[in-house]
């Protein structure tokens, strides 16, 4: 089988898992994301997208990035909730962390809000809410 479809709907890797969902909630909240003392990007109007048993994720506008510090990846993923992601990688002191970054160009209707707004791996950063530093 090289496709899934739901209805005539086809959908990514995998069918959805009925007792999970996703939220996409506009936020004022203060949001600073910094590896290695480096800032990598600073809002406060990011997206937080809640999904059943993982932890909240930021999406961040793109005007709010430090770009100096972003490398195009070639790596592509899948997720049945958000589309195709696209990925970049980050060089900060001639450190390159790969896949660091990921965005939705064009994502599934129901996470149409994060199109174009990029995601950083709170496992892989340091992030600040509101001034508190998130554990990792």
């Amino acid at each position: 089988m090289d496709q899934w479809f739901e209805e005539d709907t086809p959908i990514y890797q995998h069918p959805k898992d009925p007792y999970k969902r996703i939220d996409i909630l506009p936020s004022s909240r203060s949001i600073k994301v910094a590896l290695d003392g480096t800032t990598l990007a600073e809002t406060s109007n990011p997206l937080i997208l809640l999904e059943t048993s993982l932890r909240p994720r930021y999406y961040l506008p793109p005007t709010c990035v430090n770009w100096e510090v972003l490398r195009k990846s070639s790596t592509e993923t899948y997720c049945p909730y958000k589309g195709k992601a696209g990925y970049w990688d980050v060089e900060v002191g001639g450190k390159v962390s790969k896949d660091l970054v990921w965005f939705y160009q064009y994502p599934t209707a129901e996470s149409a809000l994060v199109a174009g707004h990029l995601c950083f791996y709170n496992e892989k950063v340091d992030v600040w809410v509101d001034g508190e530093k998130e554990k990792r």
